[in-house]
C-alpha cells in the first residue's frame, strides 16, 4: 500500500490495483513480447484494447447506440474549439453558462466562430455557486447549450441538469465523469479530459450524438472534425495508445466496484464526511455554497495565509499531498475523485481536526 494520499486536482490519483496491473504488463503485453507502449495502433492487439475500452465505456455509462464514443487528444481545451466548429451548423449561435475558469475559456474560444450568449453567470459571486437558470431565456434557435458540470477550481457542481428541449446540450464533464449517474441520452455531446477519473493526462473522451457528426464548418481542420475520427474509429492517426489502455483498465475497475451507481454512493459518503467536518469547524470554512457543492473538489479556507501555508506543509508531513488551492483563488482544496479511498478522506479529516485543536 502506498504511504501517501494524493489530493491533486489532476493528474489525479489512480487506483493501486490499476497501477499494479499496468506494471505487470509493462514489459510484455499478453505474451506478445512487447510493451503495451510499443504496440502498433494498427495491430490486432491494440485493436482489442481500444474496442474493449469503447465497449466498457458504453456499458458503465449506458451510452445508447445513438451516440458515438471517441478517444481523442488535446484535452478539454481543444474541445472548446471543436464543439463550435462542429455544432455551429444553422444559426451559429450558442448559449453558455459561465460557472468558472474553464467555462470562461470555452466561451472565449466559441466566440471566435459564432455568436455566444452567456445566459447566466456566477462570476459576480466569485463562482462560489451555480447561477439560477431561467428556461424562458434559453434561445430555441441556438445550435447548442453548453455547461460545465463540475468546477474544479471553485468546488461547485450542477446538481440539476437543465432541460434544453430540442437544443443539443453540451457538457464539459472533465472533472466528474463516472462519479455519478447521468442519462447520456439527454446530452448532444459530452467531453472530458481523462486525467481526473479515467486515465493519465493526454486522452480526451468525447461522446457525441450521431446526428451532430458531419456538419463541421468549412474552416474546420481535418483533425478537428468529429467525422474524421468517427469514420476511423478513433485511429485516423496514432492515438494516445497508452492512455487508452489505462482507460480500459480504469473502466474494468469501475465495473469491479459495482459500476457508476456504486461509485456515486461512495462519493456522496466521502464528500459528506469532509463537508460535515467543515460545517462544524470553528477554524476552517467551506467556500462553495452548500446547495452547489462539488463531490469531487472540496474547497475550503483558513482565516490567514500564514495558517494556510502551515496547514499545507504539515499535511505533507503526514502524507496528505496537494491540498493547496488553485493559484487564482488560494485557500485549500481536496480533490477526492473516484480513486481516492475513504481511508484517505478519513485521514484528512483526522488531520484537520488535530490542526484545528492546535491552532485555535
Amino acid at each position: 500500500m502506498r504511504s501517501v494520499f494524493n489530493f491533486s486536482p489532476g493528474p489525479s490519483t489512480l487506483p493501486e490495483k490499476v497501477l499494479e496491473h499496468a506494471q505487470n504488463q509493462l514489459l510484455d503485453y499478453n505474451g506478445s513480447g512487447m510493451s503495451i507502449m510499443e504496440l502498433s495502433h494498427r495491430s490486432d492487439l491494440f485493436g482489442e484494447v481500444i474496442q474493449g475500452a469503447e465497449s466498457l465505456s458504453r456499458e458503465i455509462m449506458n451510452v445508447p447506440p445513438t451516440h458515438t464514443v471517441l478517444f481523442l487528444q488535446g484535452g478539454a481545451s481543444t474541445q472548446f474549439a471543436m464543439v463550435p466548429l462542429n455544432l455551429f451548423k444553422k444559426s451559429r449561435k450558442a448559449d453558455y453558462v459561465n460557472t468558472g475558469n474553464w467555462s470562461k475559456k470555452a466561451i472565449a474560444e466559441a466566440s471566435r466562430y459564432g455568436a455566444v450568449r452567456v445566459i447566466a453567470s456566477s462570476e459576480d459571486k466569485n463562482y462560489t455557486c451555480i447561477p439560477d437558470l431561467d428556461s424562458s431565456q434559453f434561445d430555441p434557435d441556438a445550435d447548442y447549450f453548453h455547461i460545465t458540470t463540475n468546477n474544479t477550481i471553485y468546488g461547485t457542481r450542477f446538481s440539476a441538469i437543465p432541460d434544453t428541449g430540442k437544443t443539443p446540450l453540451v457538457a464539459d464533464m472533465s472533472s466528474n465523469i463516472l462519479s455519478e449517474v447521468y442519462d447520456v441520452s439527454k446530452f448532444g455531446l459530452i467531453y472530458a479530459g481523462a486525467q481526473k477519473n479515467i486515465a493519465p493526462a493526454g486522452l480526451t473522451i468525447v461522446i457525441v450524438r450521431n446526428d451532430l457528426i458531419g456538419n463541421a464548418l468549412d474552416i474546420t481542420p481535418t483533425m478537428l472534425d468529429y467525422k474524421t475520427h468517427a469514420e476511423k474509429k478513433s485511429v485516423y492517426n496514432t492515438p494516445p495508445c497508452w492512455n487508452i489502455y489505462m482507460a480500459k483498465l480504469m473502466f474494468e475497475w469501475v465495473v469491479a466496484q459495482g459500476g457508476v451507481p456504486s461509485l456515486e454512493k461512495i462519493n456522496r459518503e466521502k464528500a459528506g464526511l469532509l463537508y460535515d467536518f467543515l460545517d462544524s469547524s470553528t477554524l476552517f470554512r467551506g467556500t462553495a455554497e452548500k446547495r452547489d457543492r462539488s463531490r469531487m473538489n472540496v474547497t475550503f479556507a483558513l482565516p490567514t495565509d500564514e495558517l494556510t501555508v502551515k496547514c499545507v506543509r504539515e499535511a505533507e508531513q503526514k502524507g496528505l499531498l496537494n491540498l493547496k488551492g488553485h493559484r487564482s483563488v488560494g485557500g485549500l482544496r481536496a480533490s477526492i475523485f473516484n480513486a481516492m479511498p475513504m481511508a484517505g478522506v478519513q485521514k484528512l479529516v483526522s488531520f484537520l481536526k488535530e490542526f484545528e485543536t492546535e491552532n485555535k
